[in-house]
């Protein structure tokens, strides 16, 4: 049985956004997606061991995950992982969509590729609110950046 990806909108989506779902419609069920997920989050970069601390550790997954964030108002990049296979996969999309961007841009972006992708509903309760905590890590970040803070 396969899963349609809801095209409604996605004309809308940025142009990170719009790939994501794009790419996804390729497959054609949601076990190749998971799979799909999985060998994005081992294409992550190597995180640094010094990034493994209680401060950049994100409050509300199930899995562990670390978000370090790089600059300031005018571009926030972030290094992440997770001892998940699949929360790694969750974690690269974040960070085509958000990675790069200006605080102001994170903030403005809402992450309309889970609704397009119909991921929400795909995800166990408690990788779904991981997700979320991953989200609202991110734009935490960009919101102390529009005050102010640099990350060096």
């Amino acid at each position: 049985m396969t899963a349609a990806i809801d095209p409604a909108g996605v004309g809308e989506l940025d142009e990170a956004q719009r790939a994501i779902v794009e790419e996804f419609s390729y497959f054609g069920d949601w076990s190749e997606r998971y799979q799909y997920l999985i060998d994005l989050g081992r294409k992550l970069p190597p995180f640094p061991d010094a990034g493994r601390m209680d401060t950049y550790k994100v409050d509300g997954c199930q899995s562990q995950v670390w978000i370090v964030p790089h600059g300031d108002r005018a571009q926030l990049r972030f290094d992440a992982i997770s001892d998940s296979a699949i929360v790694s996969g969750l974690i690269a999309l974040l960070l085509r969509v958000y990675s790069g961007r200006s605080a102001d841009e994170i903030v403005a972006t809402g992450p309309d590729f889970i609704r397009a992708l119909g991921l929400q509903s795909h995800l166990s309760p408690t990788r779904s609110n991981g997700l979320q905590a991953m989200l609202l890590a991110i734009k935490r970040y960009a919101n102390a950046a529009l005050e102010g803070s640099r990350y060096d």
